[in-house]
């Protein structure tokens, strides 16, 4: 399918309902898949990226389209406030590995890893498949806590939010981990 159909697609696509992602609460799938930082292709583990602290799992479209390098180069932007708050960011889409090789470099400006879900295991086991695209992953947003819970999640095709939700969403959580620590 060509770059310009798949885009109209996904313009039709954003006009339908939003279907429910998971919910807060919900165990995350764990999983591991071929990622790409910086051009270098790696085996990504959830379980692991928990062990540092949360992780920041989005889910976009499709590599070079022009909302989804939009939303690269946001959350490229803001990696270190991520850091901050001690959080790993991945990017998830059914994209090949050698199409993210490059958008890891181009989109993601080598600061956080893109991972291929090109068998589309992971876009379903997070309710992240698009309605009436279901090749494609939804635009979704999660805040994954080390214990494996998620505790945020967003979904809207407009890429400019995502990232402003999931530092507010990060936040939120350490203020209510701190204080559950002080007690």
């Amino acid at each position: 399918m060509s770059r310009l159909l798949a885009a109209a697609l996904v313009a039709l696509a954003a006009a339908s309902p939003a279907w429910a992602a998971l919910d807060v609460g919900e165990k995350a799938p764990d999983f591991t898949t071929p990622a790409a930082l910086g051009g270098q292709v790696f085996q990504f583990s959830l379980a692991q990226s928990l062990a540092k602290g949360p992780v920041v799992l989005y889910f976009f479209p499709a590599a070079f389209s022009v909302g989804c390098s939009i939303e690269a180069h946001e959350f490229a932007e803001a990696v270190d406030r991520y850091r901050e708050l001690g959080a790993t960011v991945v990017g998830v889409s059914t994209d090949d590995i050698d199409t993210l090789g490059k958008f890891s470099v181009q989109g993601c400006q080598s600061k956080f890893p893109v991972a291929s879900d090109a068998g589309k295991t992971i876009v379903k086991s997070y309710d992240a498949a698009m309605f009436l695209l279901p090749d494609y992953a939804n635009r979704v947003s999660y805040v994954i806590s080390p214990d494996g819970a998620i505790v945020y999640n967003y979904q809207s095709l407009n890429p400019s939010k995502h990232v402003e939700k999931t530092l507010a969403a990060l936040r939120d959580w350490a203020k209510v981990k701190t204080s559950a620590a002080a007690k």
